[in-house]
């Protein structure tokens, strides 16, 4: 894996930057801001877009903000001009859902995932811009899903790992109804500055009971486990070369305004003496596939190719993860040829060492 792809397996588009929560731990520099996308970046995107995905499968997400928060009108304009081979995914808190929208997402063929941490208590950061708890909102926005049938997964946030956590979640989340649930512990990044430093053994051992949990009742897809698993079988294959891709995906983020930032969607709207805004083009300027192919000339794109070599070299870990993400790099070290990070402790690292203790405290003893 070196280099940087010049297609991509799916592109991010923010329709706009407005979120109606005010969430403790998020990164979104603008969310106060409804600053949404011109069709005619929809029509730019679109344009590289039908090609790829008449080629295979192909996926747009839309992530904002609050996608929803830019209304059903807008988001069916900028839908417009994508080909009907074209996957549609929308990250919502949900807070927004009613009869209307399920409609729309039948309508779309759109793909729906909902941001919640697990029962009300959890949820304590996930506040309105008034300062109240959104949980009844959001809680009321799956229900609406669950009576028009429409399947979701479910993305949570872990702040602070404690023992019996992880199964309270899982346990949760099917009682919830998502079909595919991932789970991320809390980063530092964006204008999100605290601390993402966690106790190494209560991580390792809140992933280990997921697992746990998940192999007692597996009816929904657990993304960061089954991750771990094909990485385990494959290392005992001796297949472990073949799970990374040749090259990086580049994940280009289409911004509200048409900047392209690739590899780390959590870098646009931020700006930097050094880097600048991240960007490496426009849209309205320069169709997305040049865009991609001259990515790696982006200044702090050749910085973060150089830190995934000094992973490569450097950590055991290089084949499970292909070197961590660049907007944990910069966030947490201040550039971008770093190497580990607290990131990479919690959701590499640790998680790959609590799958391996489930699989060593619950093997089959000897005959």
């Amino acid at each position: 894996m070196r280099g940087i792809a010049a297609v991509p397996s799916y592109v991010v588009m923010q329709p706009t930057t407005l979120c109606n929560l005010d969430c403790a731990y998020c990164y979104l520099p603008m969310r106060a801001a409804d600053q949404r996308m011109p069709v005619a970046v929809a029509e730019a995107v679109a344009a590289a877009v039908n090609p790829w995905a008449a080629a295979g499968r192909f996926s747009v997400v839309w992530h904002g903000g609050e996608p929803l928060a830019a209304g059903r009108k807008h988001l069916a304009a900028l839908l417009a001009p994508f080909g009907p081979e074209v996957e549609h995914h929308v990250q919502t808190n949900a807070t927004l859902i009613d009869d209307a929208w399920c409609a729309f997402f039948a309508e779309h063929g759109i793909r729906v995932s909902v941001s919640v941490d697990g029962p009300r208590e959890r949820n304590a950061e996930r506040v309105t811009r008034g300062g109240r708890p959104a949980y009844d909102r959001i809680l009321a926005g799956v229900a609406v899903l669950r009576r028009h049938g429409v399947a979701f997964s479910a993305l949570a946030v872990v702040s602070r790992p404690a023992p019996g956590l992880a199964t309270e979640l899982y346990d949760y989340f099917l009682d919830l109804g998502c079909d595919v649930l991932g789970v991320n512990i809390e980063e530092t990044e964006g204008v999100n500055t605290r601390t993402n430093a966690r106790d190494p053994a209560a991580v390792t051992a809140f992933w280990a009971e997921l697992v746990g949990a998940w192999r007692r009742d597996p009816r929904i897809h657990l993304r960061e486990v089954e991750w771990s698993l094909r990485y385990a079988g494959a290392v005992l294959a001796g297949a472990a070369d073949d799970l990374l891709p040749r090259r990086l995906d580049p994940i280009p983020t289409v911004a509200h305004d048409g900047s392209v930032v690739v590899l780390s969607p959590e870098l646009a709207g931020f700006t930097d003496p050094r880097y600048g805004d991240f960007s490496s083009g426009n849209v309205l300027a320069t169709p997305l596939a040049e865009i991609l192919v001259d990515a790696g000339r982006t200044p702090w794109v050749g910085e973060f190719l150089a830190g995934v070599e000094a992973c490569r070299s450097s950590c055991p870990y290089f084949g499970f993860c292909g070197g961590g993400h660049a907007a944990n790099r910069y966030f947490e070290l201040g550039r971008f040829d770093g190497t580990e990070t607290e990131h990479c402790r919690n959701s590499k690292i640790r998680l790959l060492e609590g799958v391996l203790e489930h699989a060593r405290d619950h093997e089959s003893p000897a005959a």
